[in-house]
């Protein structure tokens, strides 16, 4: 290959598809969204929400992480690897592991929680079960990437050691246990440089320190400077086929700013990954793939995994499940209508699909029956990828709904369909409360099994449920543009439990319709064992979490404890079994520099069970982290380049305010006219997004982004000959 053509390779063939290499043998290798299920694409029609191909939708990751079992995250990933292998995908886009810094970020529910190794244990058993049927996983989106607001060219301020503890320790735990084809590089900055850009994330952590042997890729439309991209170790552009920065990259290479030794390491990585997961016969992968697709049996699995996730939040009197002979009212948005999945590029057509008014009968009004239950939730457009949530409130007709209910009949219960947490001040009115989160395609049927009793809940929650949204450690930064992640360390649970403050569900809480006791903890060298028993009359699961709790006198500020183990054991009534955990140094670890552990008198704590040991630390002195700061050029006439945005170069052009107005038009009719969450979406990548992503996407031409950034700039005959230039090009073309 010439280094044209190398080049070449660093850039998708199409939105989905690598660069083929004939002479090589090599084909163009097929990639695919699934987090949670297969979004083949139809390419005729619009992208983010018509066309794929039937797929199973199982669970969203904040429904499967409820679960904390591993072994359920290896069967949805075996599953979604063959359904791939049928559909002729080669690497799967997922899972997404990103932190829950904020219950507001619009795409939590593809993300598994607030606690960073729970989220890595789950990711790498989904990983590693999918690369066990011969498909690529490809781990995303590296890293920091917690909100949805202008995330093309947000910049998350982070310090060194909460960027280790917490944003970077799911993705290390993946990588190092599964070993994925792939990481997705995210699109935001992190102080101040764009992550596929940034080298000491993409080389010096992920490759050199940890290992990481596969190929990195931009999120799609993610890079800016490509030579820069290049140069830290971002392989592959997506999408691709519009030659982006190719002139500009070959001028670097000459000029002697890139060197070409950088385009044939990127250009080797990719042709390896391609050998190893393309449809290459004789490849140890491609001899992995099988036509064993059976999406009955994946329905199935979907099925269970809903049931296992589900979270039974409150259960006073024993309420649920119904009893048999009692009479039922059942109401509310998500009877007739239920909401399984979340919205964007995650967004499954369902191989099946059923209703809950199709499992549940309705007896009639609720003053009139034994039971009353609402089935309410978010709607589409409360959350969705490319936008965050305004608030925590359920739709204010369904907390009336709710309240009126419970003043008709006591025996009122709540089950939530919803891609997060949502503020419950109507709570204390209702009898029981049953959180379904995102259940997949086959939530209807387990909905009704867990409120008859024919499933028993066993999820816990992976994230914490604050009382309101005012007591979350970043309620006061989240939303800007930019992020300063001045809470540090403390997310979620660990937040709330240094500060002693009050939530309305604790991370790890949930209920079931049986008993589990704990007994006889004991710690022997580095093996820790407990006696878990179920004490009740039906069978059930118990998600058991080990943590480890600080010293009390420490010479670093650090959590009150941490989640460092975690299993599920399946008990029938009376049975009793022993779990055991091995604990290693990195339990006890904190970031200063390099992992160390302070030396101290540390607890063991499962359950209602505690034991403390004793653990020789290392030396080492405190260091205090601080966000860095970085130098931000001022935006001002004449400053404008291609990252900037259409609504803002609006504001100082006629022309991109005209730009603004006829795309948001065009966006409108592809939409059908309403402001839904798709147009929502839409919106923020084409006109909040940067104008270099639209080129990117194919969806402007390069001239037309610039006659844009010198009409704002005041720079009227360039902008002038950029438009005739594109008027040019587009009658040679045509």
């Amino acid at each position: 290959m010439t280094l044209r053509e190398k080049l070449r390779l660093t850039e998708g063939a199409s939105a989905w598809k690598t660069v083929p290499v004939p002479e090589e043998n090599l084909p163009s290798l097929f990639m695919c969204d699934g987090p949670h299920g297969l979004r083949m694409q139809d390419f005729t029609e619009n992208i983010f929400h018509k066309g794929s191909k039937p797929a199973t939708c199982f669970p969203t990751a904040v429904s499967s992480s409820a679960s904390f079992d591993t072994e359920l995250l290896a069967k949805i990933g075996k599953a979604i690897g063959e359904e791939a292998i049928e559909q002729g995908t080669d690497v799967v886009l997922g899972p997404g592991v990103n932190m829950k810094r904020n219950p507001l970020c619009g795409r939590n529910f593809e993300y598994f929680s607030e606690d960073p190794y729970l989220a890595g244990k789950l990711a790498a058993a989904f990983i590693n079960a999918l690369q066990e049927t011969g498909i690529g996983g490809c781990i995303k989106h590296f890293a920091c990437n917690n909100q949805e607001n202008r995330r093309m060219t947000s910049n998350s301020g982070v310090d060194e050691r909460t960027l280790r503890e917490i944003y970077l320790t799911a993705f290390e735990i993946a990588i190092k246990e599964s070993k994925p084809s792939s990481v997705m590089a995210a699109y935001n900055l992190i102080n101040g440089k764009y992550c596929p850009e940034n080298r000491e994330l993409l080389t010096e952590i992920l490759r050199d320190e940890w290992g990481f042997d596969g190929i990195v890729m931009s999120d799609w439309t993610a890079i800016d400077n490509r030579t820069e991209s290049l140069k830290a170790g971002c392989d592959l552009l997506m999408p691709g086929c519009h030659l982006y920065a190719e002139d500009e990259v070959t001028k670097d290479m000459k000029e002697g700013k890139l060197s070409k030794d950088v385009v044939r390491q990127a250009a080797n990585r990719i042709k390896a990954w391609v050998r190893k997961y393309g449809k290459v016969e004789g490849s140890p992968n491609f001899e992995k793939r099988t036509n064993k697709c059976d999406y009955d049996h994946h329905n199935t699995i979907a099925l269970k995994a809903a049931e296992c996730s589900a979270v039974l939040l409150k259960n006073d009197d024993d309420i649920l499940p119904i009893k048999p002979g009692q009479t039922v009212s059942a109401i509310g948005r998500m009877y007739s209508k239920l909401r399984y999945q979340g919205a964007g590029s995650s967004l499954i057509n369902p191989t099946k699909l059923s209703q809950i008014c199709e499992h549940i009968k309705s007896d009639g009004n609720p003053a009139d029956c034994d039971i009353a239950v609402i089935f309410t939730g978010l709607p589409d457009e409360y959350e969705s990828e490319g936008f965050d949530r305004t608030d925590l409130k359920l739709p204010p007709e369904d907390i009336k709904l709710i309240e009126d209910t419970a003043e008709a009949n006591p025996n009122t219960v709540v089950v939530i369909f919803a891609g997060g947490v949502v503020e419950t001040p109507w709570i204390d009115k209702v009898k029981a409360v049953l959180y379904m989160g995102l259940p997949g395609q086959a939530g209807a049927e387990a909905t009704k099994n867990l409120l008859y009793g024919y499933a028993n809940p066993s999820g816990k929650l992976a994230e914490s449920w604050c009382l309101e949204y005012a007591d979350c450690p970043s309620a006061d930064t989240f939303g800007a543009k930019d992020a300063n992640y001045k809470e540090g360390i403390y997310i979620g649970y660990r937040y709330y439990e240094k500060n002693a403050k009050t939530v309305r569900f604790p991370f790890g809480h949930g209920l079931s319709y049986t008993r589990f006791e704990y007994s006889k903890l004991s710690i022997d060298d580095d093996t820790v064992t407990v006696r878990v028993k179920n004490t009740g009359a039906r069978a059930g699961a118990e998600a058991v979490l080990m943590y480890v709790v600080s010293p009390e006198e420490s010479v670093i500020d650090r959590p009150k404890r941490e989640l460092k183990r975690f299993t599920k054991v399946y008990l029938e009534p009376n049975e009793e079994t022993t779990v055991k955990f091995i604990l290693d140094r990195r339990c006890f670890a904190v970031w200063q520099g390099s992992w160390v552990v302070p030396d101290g008198i540390y607890s063991i704590q499962i359950g209602d069970q505690i034991e403390e040991l004793i653990v020789d630390g290392d030396d080492f002195t405190p260091i205090t982290y601080t966000i860095p700061v970085y130098d931000d050029t001022p935006h001002t006439p004449g400053n404008f380049t291609l990252n900037d945005t259409p609504d803002f170069l609006s504001q100082y052009s006629l022309f991109a305010k005209s730009f603004v107005k006829v795309s948001e038009q065009i966006m409108l009719k592809k939409c059908g006219g309403e402001r839904n969450n798709h147009f929502k979406m839409m919106y923020s990548c084409g006109i909040e997004g940067p104008l270099r992503a639209t080129v990117q996407a194919g969806g402007i031409s390069a001239e037309l982004a610039k006659a844009l950034v010198d009409s704002a700039n005041g720079k009227h005959i360039d902008s002038a000959e950029h438009l005739l230039d594109m008027f040019i090009k587009k009658m040679k073309k045509d």
